[in-house]
């Protein structure tokens, strides 16, 4: 009997899902869904799906549907989804937003056939040759509102992430934003505004090739990111982020009149304090050398 799991967006998130899907039997057709038909052929040569189909089919005849495509994308065409697919099918999706994704089908009559995933993990790259295998092995997966899917769609989706090699926590909407608005969409505003204010300044690109050290190009690495997947992520989380930049730039701030007071006890007493973020990252370089145990719901 097939068991038949269709990824929706095959990017990075959906090309990579795919082909840990594949290398773990779980499914034995994993089908394809793209809306651009380059990045269709790519994922096809590229071996990342057993097959493409068109969206009303794969839809109708999966068992698990997984949506890896912008989180705008996800909001509007999530309700229809859940109109097409069998009584039986579960759908996962990946957005870095989870309020109005879930608010979408919060009335929906197949809202328990839903759970909405945020799997933490990715790349500054895009397109379905961006995809790699074990992307998502021993990162941090968010499950939001458990409660409202059902008992055999909840353990589906558990199992699903399990097999990415995740750890799955679960936490409701607002939270969920509030903190990735701190942790992952602060850092990639940072990173895109300071690459545009490199380029706004130095004019002559030879000076930023040259003099660009590893300290630069990790800082703007995030800058390479596709804006068609983040412009959307901004705006979903338009009230949290907007309160990590006004935190974030009262900090500039501060530093800034620091500087102009040439008050260097205080420059160093900022760094000191910033410095602590050491202590949490190398804990979870620590931890992700060994493989997470197995999470219940």
């Amino acid at each position: 009997m097939t068991n038949k799991a269709t990824i929706i967006g095959l990017g990075l998130i959906g090309g990579s899902i795919a082909i840990d899907l594949r290398k773990s039997g779980l499914y034995t057709d994993v089908t394809g869904v793209d809306l651009n038909a380059d990045h269709a052929l790519q994922a096809l040569r590229l071996n990342l799906v057993d097959k493409v189909e068109q969206e009303g089919k794969a839809l109708s005849t999966a068992d698990l549907v997984v949506l890896a495509i912008p989180v705008n994308a996800i909001q509007a065409f999530l309700p229809a989804v859940l109109d097409i697919i069998k009584d039986s099918a579960v759908v996962v999706d990946t957005g870095s937003t989870k309020s109005l994704i879930c608010k979408a089908v919060g009335a929906h009559p197949k809202r328990s056939r839903f759970v909405a995933g945020h799997p933490i993990s990715g790349t500054e790259n895009s397109g379905p040759a961006a995809a790699l295998n074990g992307l998502f092995r021993n990162k941090t997966n968010i499950i939001c509102e458990p409660e409202k899917s059902s008992d055999d769609a909840l353990q589906t989706a558990l199992r699903f992430f399990e097999v990415l090699g995740m750890q799955t926590i679960f936490m409701q909407p607002d939270e969920h934003d509030r903190h990735v608005a701190y942790v992952s969409h602060l850092s990639h505003v940072s990173s895109f505004l300071l690459g545009q204010t490199v380029l706004d300044i130095e004019k002559d690109e030879k000076n930023i090739a040259v003099l660009a050290g590893s300290g630069f190009a990790s800082t703007v690495r995030l800058a390479k990111s596709s804006p068609d997947m983040w412009a959307p992520i901004f705006e979903q989380n338009m009230e949290y982020l907007s309160q990590a930049l006004q935190e974030y730039i009262l900090h500039l701030q501060r530093f800034q009149y620091h500087l102009l007071k040439r008050n260097t006890g205080e420059l160093h007493r900022t760094l000191r304090e910033a410095n602590q973020i050491r202590r949490i990252l190398d804990g979870i370089e620590v931890k992700s050398t060994h493989r997470p145990e197995k999470q219940n719901a």
